[in-house]
């Protein structure tokens, strides 16, 4: 194990057991911190965006609210609804909570520091990004609520209409990481290899090769997963008061508000390993190279190692950043707009993106400098086609297009002005 050896190197000599659990311990602290600090910066960006103050009375800079919010959670009453189901009511948060930490295993935050280094990587994340809805799901049965149950439903509904875009999407990603110039030669399901893959060189990055469509479809996808604005239909409270959660209060409600967040964190993580080079510094290779035998000689292993986990933390805060700009920009989306867009518009382009960076890497042989061309082809490919398929207001419903086709008629049967 990778995290065993810097152990070693640095004069500690403890089991790969104790090593997984002090790690595993580490990263439970600093994503649910992580977490809860979230919320904070959401209310300052949100403050700042619609010209407010924000949190400031507690601690400095209003640095104590978390800890407030939680306080004040756990002295609310605990209601369970009489007809509910009560073990999977109290279950439903739980579920959430677990499946969005466990999902932090499988990403590297420098290399040789990952919690387990698996070779199904991506196939772990899938599989729990999908497991996720549970929770919500079983909150809206659970709790005996006609709001919480269509809110659940909406969520299952969600989650399979963006699961698959966002899963074609990493196929690209996959295919990608077998560059020749990167030492690989065949994709791998590796995190930490898809990492490896993108290398010191930020034109090597998959944000250059895959930045429309891959990039932006599974960005928007993950915006769905997470049940955020413009995706919140789950619990769209002016239609069906809190949604899935409606029935929830004290610290069950918390544990899904937290949950929320943690998602936020894990897919601005999985964002930046994916998409941004993970715990690489865009400095090239040749530096990259130059300051780790510097750092290892004159300082120690342990002083490169915090340069990729502060180079990924900074990663992962730009796209937690996005995720709170964006929702306090975006309206929500009607619900017959959010089928439209997954299955008429991202489906398709994710299956063209697939075919277009097979065809990329089969002609160059995965050399980064050949491929450079070919990507901004496959861009222009697939935007014409956004723009000429968005000609034919493909998101519209019938009855507005039929509104749009009678007013379009009826601009033609006035007659032509004249000055």
């Amino acid at each position: 194990m990778a995290i065993q050896q810097r152990i070693l190197e640095n004069g500690l000599n403890l089991s790969p057991t104790l090593t997984s659990l002090i790690l595993m311990a580490g990263v439970l602290f600093v994503v649910l911190t992580a977490a809860a600090y979230t919320i904070w910066v959401e209310r300052r960006v949100s403050a700042w965006i619609q010209n407010r103050v924000g949190p400031n009375r507690v601690g400095p800079a209003g640095l104590l609210q978390p800890l407030a919010d939680v306080i004040k959670l756990v002295l609310k009453e605990d209601i369970i609804p009489v007809n509910a189901n009560k073990a999977i009511h109290s279950a439903a948060p739980v579920i959430s909570v677990l499946v969005a930490v466990a999902t932090f295993a499988v990403i590297p935050v420098a290399r040789g520091f990952v919690i387990a280094d698996v070779n199904i990587g991506v196939l772990y994340i899938l599989a729990l990004t999908s497991l996720g809805v549970y929770g919500v799901t079983l909150a809206g049965w659970s709790s005996n609520s006609k709001y919480s149950l269509l809110g659940g439903l909406r969520s299952s509904a969600q989650m399979i209409s963006y699961e698959l875009s966002m899963g074609l999407a990493l196929v690209a990603v996959i295919l990608l990481s077998g560059r020749g110039d990167a030492g690989t030669t065949v994709g791998s399901l590796t995190m930490t290899q898809i990492v490896e893959s993108q290398t010191a060189n930020p034109l090597g990055w998959n944000l250059v090769l895959q930045f429309f469509p891959g990039f932006w479809i599974f960005f928007t996808a993950a915006f769905a997963e997470t049940n955020r604005l413009p995706f919140d239909l789950p619990e769209a409270e002016q239609e069906l008061v809190g949604g899935y959660h409606t029935e929830y209060s004290s610290m069950k409600f918390a544990l899904f508000f937290v949950a929320e967040y943690i998602n936020m964190v894990v897919s601005s993580a999985v964002l930046a390993t994916l998409y941004l080079g993970g715990y690489q510094l865009p400095i090239g290779r040749a530096a990259d190279q130059l300051l780790e035998a510097w750092m290892t000689t004159h300082v120690g292993h342990w002083a490169y190692t915090g340069a990729q986990i502060t180079a990924f933390a900074l990663k992962t805060c730009i796209f937690i950043f996005i995720f709170v700009w964006v929702r306090w920009t975006l309206p929500r989306f009607k619900y017959d707009q959010l089928m439209n867009l997954g299955w008429k518009a991202m489906l398709p382009l994710a299956l063209l993106n697939v075919f277009l960076t097979a065809t990329m890497v089969l002609i160059t042989g995965g050399n980064l400098w050949a491929m450079l061309p070919f990507v901004l082809i496959n861009a222009v490919i697939t935007g014409g086609i956004v723009m000429v398929a968005s000609r034919h207001n493909s998101t519209l419903s019938p009855v507005q297009r039929a509104r749009l086709e009678r007013r379009d008629k009826a601009k033609q049967l006035q007659p032509n002005e004249t000055v």
